[in-house]
This record gives C-alpha cells, structure tokens and sequence, in this order.
C-alpha cells in the first residue's frame, strides 16, 4: 500500500510541476500531504511535515537574507565595476560570456555548496545575460551543470555519503572518477560553447548593432540614487570576508547573511527610511523563495517520516534480475542522474546504495563500484534539477525561471554530462561491463 502511494505520490508531484498544472508550492504541499493520508497515516502527517519545515529553516534563513545581502549590494552598485570589466573583456560575445559562466560556477564549487555557487554565479552573470537579451535558460543551464560536475569533489555530499553508506575510504572512492570527472568538466565547456555559440547566431543583428557601443551600463536616475561608488572597496571586503566565513564554516551560513545583510544595509544606506525601501525592494523575491522552501520542507519531511522513501528504494533494490547482476554498476551510472528526481542524496545513499551494491557483490561485482558509479549522477549532475533538492529552487529564483523550463532545456546536457563520465569510466575499467 506504501509503496504504491508513494510511487504514485512522486508521479504526480512530477506531472503537476512539469505540465505547469500547479504552482511548485501547490504541488510540494498538497501532493504528499494527500499521499500520506491516502496510506493511512493520518494526523501523524503534520508532524511529517513540521519535521521536514524544522530541518530546512536554517536553509530558508540563509537564503532570505542571502537574497536580502546581494540585492542591497547589487542596489549599491558592488557589481558595477565588475560587470563593465567582463563586458570590456568578452565584448558582445554570447559564447565567451556562457563559457565564462560555466568555468566560473566550477571555480566556486569547489567548496562543494551549491547554494554558495548559485549567489556567486548568477548575480556576476545575471546582468551580462540580461544586457545581451540573452536566453536566461542558458545561465541556468551551464551554471547547474558546472556546479553538478564539480559536486563529485571528496568532500562533496554525494561523495562523503557514498563512501560512509559502504565503509569505504573515500579516496578509494573518489581517485578512479577523477579522470571520469575531468571529462565531465571539459564536456560541460563545451556545451558552453554550443549553447554559446547558439545565441551569437541567435542575436546577430541584435549584436552587430551594438558592436560601438559604450560598455558602460545605463542607469535610471533611480538606480543612481541608490549607488554607493565611494563604498565599493568596502562593499568588495565585505563581501569576500562573508564568503571566506562562510566557506570555512565557522559560523552558520544563516548568522553570517544574517551579520553581513545589517552591516551592508547599515554602511550603506544610514538613514532608516533608506534601510525599509531597500527591504521592501527585495521582499517580495525573499518571500517568494522561502515559500517554495519550506513547501520542499513539507514534501522531503513527509516522504522520508512516513518510509515512503525506504518502501521505493526497497522495492527498486527487489525489481533487479539476477541476469542483470553484472551489469548493475552500468546500470546504475546511466539512471543515476535521473534517480535524482525520485531519491533525495539521503534516502538514496544510506537506503538504496547499500542494499544493491550488496546485491551487486553477491554476484561478484566490487560494491565499491557501485558507488562509483552513483556518484556520476546521483545528486551530481542531478542536483541542480531536481525538485528534492532546495539549492535547485534558488538556482531558478536567481534566474527568475520557471522549475519547468529549466528541467527541459537542462536535463538533455546534464544526462549527457553522466553519459561522458560513464563512458570513460568504462574505458578506464573503473566501471565495469
């Protein structure tokens, strides 16, 4: 009973959110709160759901105020100078501008946050895309993908997960992916250029009309008001002194928004009129982002207290042929990432990952390349699509794009990402056929 609830559960939250039928709040709420009541679980599924909303709060906290902090610094003008440097740069070229997108998302990712990535990357980029008239979709797209790739890294949460849920060193773990990833990467930058290369087509005249034009951006006499030139060394140390905290994690990512929001908002605008205007300016996009968050709460608290999750991942594990054994690394590398859209990294990781590399080393396949194989996928590649994850939500937010959009213009090239690793994974025997 479970088992088919939850299945059918997913089904529908999946339908609901990629035919636009529902709102992703609508659908995150309503979809598993009806699932649970339909398996019977009665009053017990508001506690689900204010599990799930107790374990996510931090997250929606440092998101808002993440918002908050950017937008004030984006308001007083931090990213001006950057900007027109890129521009400088890359001139009116759609394909430097999207591989410098992608690269960029690889850099920051090598702390391993995604959310870290997202408000780097895309409010440095954001501007570039929107000046061109370029397609948002394609930030989105080779942002996912070179932060997804980069999330193989050993401390990686996939990674750490992976090698915990089967007792192994994580560098035995990880060392034979290493060239698989690089791959990975070099793919990515291409699809870069190709979907770079793509809008250059796209916006020819739009382009050669501009080629003389002065780098500078246009501001309203409003957004002058608002920019603060004189603060811009300060408003840059302040920035990097929140991101070095942050990636250290000294402090918790929600506090040190919270800290760096009051101080960028106080420098910056002293007169406490200012200070509500700018919070008002961006309320609205924080509001909107912690909603959807705390309805994934909902969705991931009532799916993984109720077991619905554990039934999927055991009945997953039990649907596998004994033929079929020796080739379940393979197997398991090329569903990875799609597996991302049913399992989150938990339930995936300590639930399904042990139960088949189990299976798979009855049959005298090394577990360990089981894991190897997951790790190409699995909330890699997938992570950034996934609407079991929250970071993918702030990726869409960032963008201003629709869940739905970008799971069908980015699924293809993050498919074909695992693809490419998977591919030279075999040729290097670290999975084997």
């Amino acid at each position: 009973m479970i088992l088919t609830v939850s299945v059918l559960t997913i089904v529908l939250l999946l339908f609901l959110i990629l035919s636009k039928k529902t709102s992703a709040i609508t659908a995150l709420v309503i979809v598993p709160i009806l699932g649970a009541l339909v398996a019977g679980f009665g009053l017990e599924t508001a506690d689900f759901a204010i599990t799930g909303i107790k374990n996510i709060a931090p997250v929606v906290a440092m998101f808002v105020f993440a918002i908050l902090f950017f937008g004030i610094l984006t308001d007083a003008g931090m990213f001006d100078p950057i900007i027109d440097k890129i521009l400088k740069l890359v001139g009116n070229n759609p394909t430097k501008i999207t591989i410098g997108a992608a690269v960029l998302a690889m850099i920051v990712h090598l702390d391993g946050s995604g959310a870290v990535t997202f408000l780097i990357a895309i409010p440095a980029m954001l501007p570039l895309f929107e000046k061109l008239q370029m397609d948002r979709r394609v930030l989105a797209c080779v942002v996912a993908l070179g932060a997804g790739t980069m999330n193989l890294v050993p401390w990686g949460g996939p990674t750490i997960r992976a090698a915990t849920a089967l007792q192994v060193e994580i560098t035995d773990l990880y060392v034979p992916v290493m060239i698989p990833q690089l791959f990975g990467l070099l793919f990515v930058i291409l699809v870069a250029w190709y979907l770079g290369n793509k809008e250059s087509k796209r916006l020819k005249v739009a382009l050669e009309k501009q080629i003389n034009t002065n780098y500078a951006r246009k501001l309203s006499e409003e957004e002058k008001s608002l920019r603060r030139p004189k603060l811009f060394w300060f408003n840059i140390l302040l920035t990097v002194s929140v991101i070095a905290v942050l990636i250290s994690g000294t402090i918790a990512p929600a506090l040190i928004f919270m800290l760096g929001t009051i101080i960028a908002l106080t420098v910056n605008y002293r007169k406490i009129s200012e200070q509500r205007l700018r919070i008002d300016a961006h309320a609205k996009a924080a509001l909107l982002m912690a909603s959807i968050l705390f309805a994934a709460g909902v969705f991931t608290g009532i799916m993984t207290e109720s077991g619905m999750i554990s039934e999927m991942a055991s009945a997953a594990a039990g649907a596998i042929p004994a033929s079929a054994g020796s080739h379940i690394p393979v197997i398991m590398a090329v569903t990875s990432m799609p597996l991302s859209f049913v399992f989150d990294p938990d339930s995936f990781y300590f639930g399904f990952l042990p139960i088949i590399s189990q299976v798979a080393g009855e049959l005298g396949v090394a577990p360990i390349a089981v894991g190897q194989a997951a790790i190409l996928g699995q909330m890699t590649t997938g992570f950034p699509l996934s609407p079991l994850t929250a970071t993918t939500f702030l990726l869409i937010g960032l963008t201003k794009i629709d869940l739905a959009d970008h799971q069908r213009f980015t699924f293809k090239y993050a498919f074909m990402t695992t693809i490419v690793m998977t591919i030279v994974a075999i040729l290097l025997k670290t999975i084997p056929l």
